[in-house]
């Protein structure tokens, strides 16, 4: 088996089978090209249905000689991937990888909003002003939904189902799902689109975007993080936001008020409920209270 063409092979069965966004596919055929060229350097005869976990081994601590943590890690969830993919096609009957261990990461915290802080930035858009209210139907579609950037600016008015109080959204590696939409964010929406983009020429090719500048062309993420910095600045806001900061802000206050991990992990589009896990961190006081609400050590017993 030759690596070029395997590494080609296995970049197919990432974008078929698994879904995988171009970028991240790239991402991992490079670590896999690097791999190869080492195998070509050290051990020329080695080719992929040969690899052990000494090879593996080697590799990782020449790379992680020139690498952060975060790069080393990426390293080893591309080998492991690629040597996952060759036992689904049968062409290995045993992952030289299950022994590799990837290097440990502090997770960091994600930053929140406080509800008070949202409805500060939301009262500081100039309504008088033609974008103002496509600008407030932004903010409210970042917070009620909880979406990426890069899914807000790719919102199309096809992906727009009011009446069921939904809106499909398409995620990461073109993964669809639907999310409940409030009816308050359903008003803005329409709102923007009777006094802003009702009213400007839009271009033929974003005819179906929802969110457009004065151009009538899709919005840029550049400019979604541009607007709420100024809103930020306007507020004299001293935390550092940015459009994910309402994406963790939907889910952080979700989970304080009850909500359900798994239907947050649902709605945020997470492939792994440990991806959503983090947002456990965001108030103890609140799993106090269930431990205290709902444990039968802690329930109050008639005297």
């Amino acid at each position: 088996m030759q690596w070029k063409n395997s590494i080609y092979d296995f970049g197919t069965y990432l974008q078929l089978e698994r879904g995988l966004s171009p970028k991240t596919i790239i991402a991992y055929k490079k670590d896999l090209s690097k791999f190869s060229a080492f195998l070509e350097q050290h051990h020329p005869a080695i080719d992929p249905l040969q690899v052990g976990i000494d090879h593996l081994q080697a590799f990782v601590y020449d790379q992680a000689k020139q690498m952060a943590k975060t790069s080393q890690a990426r390293l080893v969830s591309s080998l492991k991937q690629y040597f996952s993919y060759l036992l689904f096609e049968n062409y290995r009957d045993e992952d030289p990888t299950c022994l590799l261990e990837s290097p440990k990461l502090s997770r960091k915290l994600p930053d929140s909003l406080a509800i008070e802080e949202i409805d500060a930035l939301i009262d500081a858009i100039d309504l008088s002003k033609p974008e103002g209210h496509r600008n407030k139907a932004i903010l409210e579609t970042l917070y009620s939904c909880g979406l990426r950037v890069s899914e807000l600016v790719a919102l199309q008015l096809s992906d727009l189902y009011f009446e069921e109080g939904f809106i499909k959204v398409n995620g990461k590696g073109n993964k669809q799902r639907f999310v409940p939409i409030a009816a308050s964010t359903v008003r803005e929406i329409e709102c923007y689109i009777q006094y802003f983009r009702s009213s400007i020429n839009i271009d033929p090719k974003h005819q179906n975007i929802v969110f457009l500048n004065r151009r009538g062309r899709q919005l840029t993420r550049n400019m979604i993080f541009t607007i709420i910095k100024r809103l930020g600045q306007n507020i004299g806001l001293k935390k550092n936001i940015s459009p994910h900061t309402f994406r963790h802000s939907f889910a952080t206050h979700l989970l304080e008020n009850g909500a359900d991990l798994s239907a947050i992990q649902q709605m945020l589009g997470h492939e792994s409920i440990t991806t959503t896990e983090i947002y456990l961190h965001v108030d103890r006081s609140h799993l106090q209270k269930i431990v205290t609400n709902y444990h039968p050590r802690n329930k109050n017993t008639p005297s």
